[in-house]
């Protein structure tokens, strides 16, 4: 999936995914003569419906692998309808094409997962199924959770999680600096500062998402946000020409320029933990809460710090919350019984759906709970360790991930890759990208951006 998807709803409601991707491969050349409904009628009405995410079973953490294939066997258990998980590698999924040529081709899962950041792709593309019969705990969850999931008070989405962003340091590489944890930075020049001392030969100081993308976009937002800037303004014109973008593009684009932070991350990216920060790769590094389970599966005996974001000259704390959601292929085979499924597990006033959630954000992974109900399950796991850091320190500052149509997101994502590696000029490049925001703002036409 790349931002140069994009779904293109046709006169019927049949949403077909078209992009660079998808023209790679070859698959939009026969997609006329094989119309989506008729392609999933031909499937057998017995199979297992397919749960497409990157957690199992071949997934690298083995409590979100447990968590899942015990959900999954808990409903094929007590349903007729069967659940099948298909694995499909984090970069891939994120990423590549697979997710939007399966449904540019007829053959989208039955069930998926999506990120706030790419729901309206899928919504205004006509493939996400009303959840909303099925859900019975509405009322559980906070409306700054679900509201990015919703379109005129219907549910489209099931959040399994909220994630916020956080700084993660290095112990090690803080003491052979003889540094500590109250020397953590409060303001952007003093973490700048802080990175160029902790960068050596063989380390950067701090780390960024360096890789285009919907990821590097979520965490980009908050820096954007501290100063005050918007991508949109109350009047629906683009609002992306301000001194909050500029300096916010300028503030990672100092971090590469200064050598304090690197062009290239390791692993699946910024997002990976265990490669960037644990292997020593950079003694700072910008991630969400679940590095912490990362850390405690693969890298144990690692010793960390987490703080959150600095902030900028006259700036606020703020950052962004996102999470992944469980949706329903509304031309699935059997799409009752998928939203069902979703509702079933997250979604349900049983105590078993209630102790689901609240295991994957305390056991299987490590995040904030979406339902109120959750929260008081997880009990003290939410009150001590690093978990209960982020629920003290860094949640309270979180805002939702904005829901942003893929020409949006595109054009937000090339301004990042323009300045932050580029060297292209913040100023001019906000300008122009704000240019651009505004000759589509004025012809969209699909669900609201929030």
């Amino acid at each position: 999936m790349t931002g140069k998807d994009k779904f293109i709803a046709a006169a019927t409601r049949r949403g077909v995914l078209k992009g660079g991707a998808i023209l790679a491969a070859g698959a939009a050349a026969g997609l006329s003569g094989f119309p989506y409904v008729s392609r999933m009628a031909v499937r057998a009405q017995s199979a297992p419906l397919k749960f497409w995410q990157f957690y199992a079973p071949g997934g690298p953490v083995q409590s979100q692998i447990d968590w899942f294939e015990k959900a999954v066997a808990a409903w094929n258990d007590s349903h007729p309808q069967k659940v099948e998980l298909e694995y499909v590698p984090n970069a891939e999924y994120i990423n590549g094409p697979k997710l939007a040529t399966a449904f540019a081709s007829g053959e989208g899962p039955d069930i998926f997962l999506i990120s706030p950041g790419d729901f309206l792709r899928y919504y205004n593309g006509g493939v996400l199924q009303d959840l909303t019969p099925h859900i019975d705990a509405k009322e559980d969850f906070p409306e700054s959770v679900i509201a990015n999931r919703m379109v005129d008070g219907k549910i489209y989405g099931i959040p399994m999680e909220v994630e916020p962003m956080a700084m993660y340091y290095s112990v090690k590489a803080f003491e052979e600096a003889k540094l500590n944890e109250n020397d953590v930075p409060k303001t952007w020049d003093d973490l700048l500062e802080l990175a160029k001392k902790l960068t050596t030969p063989k380390r950067f100081g701090v780390l960024f998402e360096t890789q285009p993308g919907y990821y590097q976009n979520f965490t980009w937002y908050p820096f954007l946000w501290q100063g005050g800037g918007e991508f949109q303004g109350k009047d629906g014109k683009s609002a992306f020409d301000s001194p909050a973008t500029v300096q916010a593009l300028k503030f990672w684009q100092d971090a590469v320029n200064s050598g304090a932070a690197p062009r290239q991350v390791m692993g699946s990216g910024a997002n990976d933990t265990v490669a960037n920060l644990a292997s020593g790769y950079c003694a700072i590094q910008n991630v969400g809460i679940w590095g912490i389970s990362q850390l405690q599966s693969n890298a144990k005996d690692f010793k960390y710090g987490v703080f959150r974001l600095p902030t900028p000259p006259s700036g606020k704390y703020v950052t962004v919350g996102g999470g992944w959601a469980f949706v329903a292929n509304a031309k699935s085979k059997n799409p009752d019984a998928a939203a069902q499924f979703c509702a079933w597990a997250l979604a349900s006033k049983e105590k078993d759906s209630v102790q689901r959630v609240a295991d994957w954000c305390t056991k299987g992974k490590s995040d904030m709970p979406p339902r109120e109900s959750a929260l008081t399950a997880g009990g003290d796991a939410f009150k001590t360790g690093m978990i209960g850091k982020f629920a003290s320190d860094v949640y309270p500052g979180a805002r939702a991930e904005p829901r942003l149509p893929p020409e949006v997101y595109k054009i937000i994502s090339d301004a990042i890759q323009q300045t932050q590696l580029g060297g292209a000029d913040p100023q001019a490049t906000a300008t122009s990208a704000s240019q651009q925001l505004d000759a589509f703002l004025g012809s969209y036409s699909g669900a609201p951006i929030l």
